[in-house]
């Protein structure tokens, strides 16, 4: 489902190259949660927007369901990434005077679909029912990730991929995503979450330490 090849990132800092990611190769197959844990600062944000079509690397090589996202226009990479992948971020990027109900459904914008039913759903499934007229500011941060992940799910994508998506929550909230997110991934999906946090990997069928940039063995 993700095979990521020899993939490198670098970027120019004001006195030396940083080298972000270097020489990573990482397979997530279907049916399969992925987690890569390390210290912040470790190349594991830039992997993971490598790893979805979001940021060119320098060298080595992304496929997504058998596909290369970069040998694509900006325009169908584009619309590769809204039918394929689904993004889930701590931050939750929620439109803040959208309702949930439209903050889930914005992603078929760019997928050029109306699945309105489909979001009711998804809204009923994360227990959101009684806030589906209510704005971001208005709910709690646990309700602000579930509606980020319902609206990741919105287009049924193959893979799903989380940055630090536990990192705002408590332990019991924290427990719902990551319970959804294995839900996901035993539905024929793959997951690939990143993290310092080590407590998402007791939800992972594999578990990666990375640092400086690389991966470590063992």
């Amino acid at each position: 489902m993700l095979s990521i090849s020899n993939l490198c990132k670098h970027f120019k800092g004001p006195d030396k190259v940083v080298h972000a990611v270097e020489s990573i190769s990482i397979e997530v197959a279907r049916g399969e949660f992925a987690v890569v844990q390390g210290p912040s600062g470790c190349g594991k944000t830039t992997l993971l927007l490598a790893a979805g079509g979001l940021l060119q690397p320098d060298g080595g090589k992304v496929l997504v369901d058998g596909e290369d996202p970069y040998s694509l226009s900006p325009d169908a990479r584009a619309r590769f990434r809204a039918q394929k992948i689904g993004f889930v971020f701590q931050q939750f990027h929620l439109i803040p005077y959208l309702t949930v109900l439209d903050n889930i459904l914005a992603p078929a914008i760019a997928a050029g679909t109306h699945p309105l039913e489909r979001a009711k759903d998804l809204i009923s499934h994360f227990n959101l029912d009684s806030r589906i007229n209510h704005v971001p500011a208005e709910l709690s941060t646990g309700e602000r990730q579930r509606v980020a992940l319902a609206r990741a799910l919105l287009n049924q994508p193959v893979l799903l991929l989380a940055d630090e998506p536990t990192g705002n929550l408590d332990g019991k909230n924290a427990e719902i995503v990551l319970g959804h997110m294995k839900e996901f991934a035993r539905g024929d999906g793959a997951v690939l979450l990143v993290t310092h946090d080590p407590f998402a990997t007791k939800y992972a069928d594999k578990t990666l330490s990375m640092a400086d940039g690389k991966l470590l063995e063992g």
